[in-house]
């Protein structure tokens, strides 16, 4: 390298000014020191490598064809300078560079700086850039390392586990093509250990634990003394014995972690950018070593290491709120030890800073918020209200920045928890009703909120400002689901830009007067029910049981549920049925009589956590002489108030038609055959020919995933009898089995369906969520009602196929108003007379109560 350098001196010391090779040479020695930079870290060849590129970018003018070459050698040099020393107008620099490089060359490297379109767009051009580097092309490596370092800075703010995963197998393709004595096998060593330990804190897998430490050793080994890089290499060690101490308890890896980052910060002095990182990494460790060995001169350390580390994190800085979390849970541990009410205090002072930041929420801000919550229910602390309106908020905006894709699912399961029952439980505990309404309505079926938000009907909005903003909206809104549609990455850079635009106009509708809750909610600890009246103030239902007691009756109404239909369960379903009865339903019915809800009334059922597992509708007494539930009351379900609400405000357009689809697959491509398909759609055909407008039936081959979907944008109202698959691990590749394969939920919610009025799920199982998430509430019936329809009928478990003929044929004869026509608002009364008739027939008790009715 050192001939290289010199011998480009030379060269250029032969050629005079306004010479045609002058660039050229210009540029190699450049390049020639910021690879001399690399091997030997001495930064006054990294200074000198910028200087010479600006002077061959100086030659390089407009219309020259080598200038993208020199704007991309120059912002590469600037985005190493900034790594070394930290200072932003370096970075920003660089990426100007970069795209003005792109303007001339299309595929370039692009840097960022934390904005989420930067890094969306920096993926897309590593991709593409990697496509022109096939296997032996001498920059692969280098290509392979960028794309993996966006993938996982993409997992670190969002979380999508399979950025984090590409990014793995990338470093490891990196590292087999730089051997020992390749100059950048250090960093590949080291970028490679970094991201297994980000998988070891997402997994808990214990290979991805001990890997990290030994590439971080190896990495320290080739890094000479003294060489800026090696900060990386410590860092990374350092941070990986913490977490191997606090997953097996060795106290060597702690001390060692300690030593270790001091030195790494001896190499981030005042003034550099990444200071706040390394004191803060230092001030965890000196906190794990106060927890395992109890000295107080540790968590003191700690502290006031955090303090230094949050000075460093201004108001705005996108690291804020994990500095306020970390410092507040050091002050609390000290208060725990020594009781002193100053430190309590300023926990809290520390954690009423987070309602106000101003950047895009991450993960780290809903963790702290999480972390507010959690501190003030232990203390009993004034602000636990505030604090779940926070993360509730929180998590609301961290859910906008994903796209509305079955990908991100896994995050939003993992960001919720129990937060939106605890948050419910905490207000009624304070008797705050009205907010426990509205906080339960914020934390449910976030997912399926933000679908909805994309496909509200078209706005009134008065004035010629009010309808610009409609317009507006109803375009981005399209715009939208169309780009979610065609995605094939977990967020493209069209799709967070769009998303920007999309919240900046609702936040324009919400400044408009009486508009300022648009698309808004209309309004752990223990277990409560609160009715919500049309007339009145919320009425709180105390409910004598424990969360231990519900989520054991519902595991045992899930293990007889699956029994049914292959042994005789009556005794247990019944003895589960008086118990839900007994401990739930019955006080609340006893309230309602309270309130005057009188007999014969409908009322909703909107569950949370496991009690969505257990059937309420179903619940009673089931002795002679008394009421079971579906005797006092007609019960529907809706996963969200919200939901209710729109459906009852959706009118059809079609009030004076009622175009009719019912759709029957008996013999699917996978399944046995069901024989009472082809009776079930005749019986519907020989009521509701007379009387609809339009009645159209598909069987066997025309039954198909597609032939459905195109079946629904011409139809307002579904019949549809075929098996149902449901999918507890992968909810949105819960199905129907039809001819040609199965139609998937994840398909169903691509349609945008205006104006449906009512589908009858004929099929085993539409109701089944995922145990792990059961307040997003993803199944085929919510997918349904979700995608446009305002009522829907769907089964809770196993339907026999005989019975779903006997009770489809009962409930479209109930269906029928006295004058002959549809009325999907007669639907629950519907079931409740078929379900009535049943009864009388023998039939099985878990057959009478399978169906339940979702919707108005």
């Amino acid at each position: 390298m050192v001939d290289d350098v010199e011998r480009w001196r030379a060269a250029l010391k032969r050629c005079r000014p306004g010479h045609s090779h002058r660039s050229r040479y210009l540029n190699n020695l450049a390049v020639s020191l910021r690879d001399r930079f690399t091997q030997r870290g001495v930064p006054s060849d990294l200074d000198e490598s910028i200087e010479i590129h600006r002077a061959a970018l100086l030659i390089r003018r407009a219309g020259n064809s080598r200038r993208s070459e020199s704007l991309n050698n120059l912002a590469n040099s600037l985005a190493d300078i900034f790594t070394h020393r930290g200072i932003p107008c370096d970075i920003d620099e660089s990426i100007e560079l970069h795209r003005a490089a792109l303007l001339l060359r299309p595929v370039d490297r692009l840097t960022q700086r934390g904005v989420p379109s930067d890094l969306d767009e920096s993926i897309e051009h590593h991709r593409a850039a990697l496509l022109l580097r096939p296997r032996g092309q001498s920059d692969r490596s280098m290509s392979l390392n960028n794309l993996a370092a966006s993938l996982r800075d993409r997992f670190r703010q969002r979380g999508v586990p399979s950025d984090l995963d590409e990014g793995i197998e990338l470093h490891r393709a990196a590292l087999l093509i730089r051997p020992l004595g390749h100059s950048d096998r250090p960093q590949s060593l080291n970028n490679l250990a970094l991201s297994l330990g980000d998988r070891f804190r997402h997994r808990r897998v214990p290979s991805d634990l001990d890997e990290p430490i030994e590439l971080h050793r190896a990495a320290l080994l080739l890094w000479p003394p003294g060489h800026p890089d090696r900060r990386w290499s410590l860092n990374g060690l350092t941070n990986s014995l913490g977490h191997r101490f606090r997953q097996r308890g060795v106290p060597s890896d702690l001390d060692e972690s300690i030593e270790l980052h001091r030195d790494a910060l001896l190499l981030h002095p005042p003034g550099h950018s990444d200071r706040s990182e390394s004191l803060n990494d230092l001030a965890l460790s000196f906190r794990d070593r106060f927890t395992h060995r109890g000295m107080p001169s540790d968590l003191d350390e700690s502290i006031e290491l955090h303090r230094a580390a949050l000075l460093l994190r201004p108001p705005g800085h996108s690291d804020r709120s994990e500095s306020l979390n970390d410092l507040a849970f050091s002050l609390r541990d000290r208060f725990r030890q020594r009781g002193v009410p100053s430190d309590l205090d300023e926990t809290f002072s520390l954690f009423l800073q987070l309602p106000h930041i101003s950047h895009a929420v991450s993960r780290a801000d809903l963790t702290a918020a999480k972390s507010w919550a959690a501190a003030a229910e232990e203390t009993n602390h004034g602000s636990v209200l505030l604090a779940y309106r926070t993360a509730l908020k929180f998590l609301d905006q961290h859910v906008n920045l994903l796209s509305s894709s079955s990908r991100h699912f896994d995050v939003v399961r993992m960001a919720t928890a129990s937060l939106t029952a605890d948050a419910f439980s905490c207000s009624v505990r304070h008797g705050a009703l009205t907010t426990a309404v509205e906080l339960v309505e914020q934390g449910r079926a976030v997912f399926w909120t933000q679908l909805a938000r994309l496909s509200s009907p078209g706005l009134s909005l008065a004035g010629d400002t009010g309808g610009a903003l409609a317009k507006e909206l109803e375009q981005l809104s399209f715009h939208l689901r169309s780009a979610f549609d065609q995605s094939t990455e977990d967020q493209s850079p069209q799709i967070r830009q769009l998303t920007i635009q999309w919240n900046d106009v609702v936040s324009r509708i919400r400044m408009l007067p009486d508009w300022s809750r648009f698309l808004l909610p209309p309004f752990q600890y223990s277990c409560d029910a609160l009715i919500v009246l049309s007339d009145q103030n919320p009425v709180h239902v105390p409910i004598d049981v424990t969360q231990a007691e519900v989520s054991e009756l519902s595991s045992d109404f899930q293990s007889v549920a699956e029994q049914f239909g292959c042994s005789d369960h009556q005794n247990k379903l019944v003895g589960i049925l008086r118990k839900l009865w007994h401990d739930i339903v019955d006080p609340v019915v006893q309230s309602l009589r309270k309130s005057n809800v009188c007999p014969g009334s409908r009322i909703w059922w909107c569950p949370t956590a496991e009690f969505t597992l257990l059937p309420l509708h179903a619940a009673g007494p089931y002795e002679k002489e008394r009421d079971n539930l579906s005797e006092i009351y007609i019960c529907s379900y809706t996963p969200t108030l919200v939901t209710l609400v729109r459906a009852r405000q959706r009118i059809s357009r079609y009030a004076s038609t009622r175009y009719f689809v019912a759709i029957g697959q008996g013999n699917p491509e996978r399944g046995k055959e069901l024989r009472c398909v082809t009776p079930e759609l005749a019986a519907i055909s020989q009521l509701l020919v007379p009387i609809v407008s339009s009645f159209t039936s598909l069987e066997e081959s025309d039954a198909t995933a597609q032939g459905v979907l195109d079946a629904l944008k011409h139809n307002q109202w579904l019949h549809l009898a075929c098996h149902g698959m449901p999918n507890r691990q992968r909810p949105f590749e819960s199905s129907f089995a039809m001819r040609d394969g199965p139609l998937m939920i994840k398909d169903i919610i691509r349609s945008n369906w205006q104006n449906r009025e009512f589908a009858f799920l004929s099929a085993c199982h539409t109701t089944v969520s995922d145990e792990k998430s059961p307040d997003e509430s993803i199944h085929l019936a919510a997918a349904m009602q979700f995608s446009g329809f305002r009522s829907v009928i769907g089964s809770m478990w196993s339907v026999d196929d005989e019975v779903a003929r006997q009770v489809v044929s009962a409930f479209y004869d109930k269906l029928v108003d006295d004058s002959g026509r549809l009325d999907c608002t007669r639907a629950a009364v519907a079931l409740h007379k078929a379900v009535k008739k049943l009864r009388r027939n023998n039939i099985p008790l878990e057959q009478q109560i399978v169906f339940v009715h979702i919707g108005v």
